[in-house]
């Protein structure tokens, strides 16, 4: 027996509609549940972001005032030649054109304020790896009132508080989560077990004349990734809308003020989002089919 289109079409609107309020309830459950999984990946894509120039190790910058002159820049890149090896296991020189790229990526979602930002206005800096992380803070005051010099800032201080809070927020998102995702599957499943057993005599004669197991199978598994994408669209427009009362949130709790997650980041975890909940929604529906339907 062929499988058409418009059979699977027909009959999971059938069945959609025959469970209406079971339907509903899974597709709740899903959104609930994604939304948290999606502010989890936006914040984590936001820290990504906030802790950009401390990536690769770097636990110190040393950054030059804007207006410094090469004399004091090529004073301060000498002075970290003489403590390599020592003190300090490599370092980097981030001029104002790096400076000005890594400002645009991370306040990328706020074009307004980027655009009132020249390459100029922005501090070149050194990014220093030291021997050892104990050793930080006596490097760092070698530089400190140095010609030059607009400030010496440390990663420990930079970021402890933001990974501290986003650590735990985010753990709390996926557990709270993966919970709820438990919850909406067995939602999903219980809605595709009444939906099978309501037409238990139509299957029997499906059977009879001659349908196979994936004729049966594939409008509940359908029925079953509608709910899953349906859930996870809600929850799409959630974080979208939702994202910067979170980081607001969070930078209550920290020293970041830079905690930013652009449209593309968003949009792009959406689409995630989208996946997880198609395939969450599909995965019930294949377990409940082959748990409560004997073919």
């Amino acid at each position: 027996m062929a499988l058409s289109l418009e059979y699977v079409a027909k009959e999971t609107g059938n069945n959609l509609r025959r469970n209406v309020l079971m339907t509903t309830g899974a597709i709740l459950c899903v959104a609930v549940s994604l939304t948290i999984v999606g502010i989890a990946l936006v914040l984590k894509q936001g820290v990504s972001r906030a802790t950009l120039q401390w990536r690769n190790g770097v636990e110190m910058s040393v950054f030059m005032s804007a207006t410094a002159t090469p004399d004091q820049t090529a004073a301060i890149r000498t002075q970290l030649d003489g403590l390599k090896g020592t003190e300090i296991k490599r370092y980097s020189y981030c001029d104002q054109t790096c400076a000005f790229k890594e400002f645009r990526t991370m306040f990328a979602n706020t074009p307004d304020f980027t655009q009132s930002v020249s390459q100029t206005d922005l501090p070149p800096s050194f990014r220093v790896v030291p021997v050892n992380p104990q050793l930080i803070e006596q490097v760092g005051n070698k530089f400190t009132a140095q010609p030059g010099v607009r400030d010496v800032e440390y990663a420990k201080d930079a970021i402890r508080g933001l990974l501290t809070v986003t650590h735990y927020a985010q753990v709390a998102f996926l557990t709270l989560a993966a919970i709820l995702l438990v919850l909406a599957v067995l939602l999903i499943v219980n809605t595709i077990r009444m939906a099978i057993f309501s037409r238990r005599r139509e299957v029997a004669v499906m059977k009879l004349v001659g349908a196979t197991n994936w004729f049966i199978r594939v409008p509940f598994m359908t029925e079953g990734m509608i709910q899953g994408i349906a859930g996870g669209t809600v929850a799409f427009a959630v974080v979208y809308l939702l994202r910067n009362v979170v980081f607001d949130l969070v930078k209550k709790q920290s020293i970041f003020n830079n905690l930013i997650a652009s449209t593309h980041d968003v949009i792009g975890t959406g689409l995630a989002i989208l996946v997880i909940g198609a395939v969450v929604g599909a995965g019930g529906s294949a377990a409940a089919v082959s748990r409560f339907l004997d073919v």
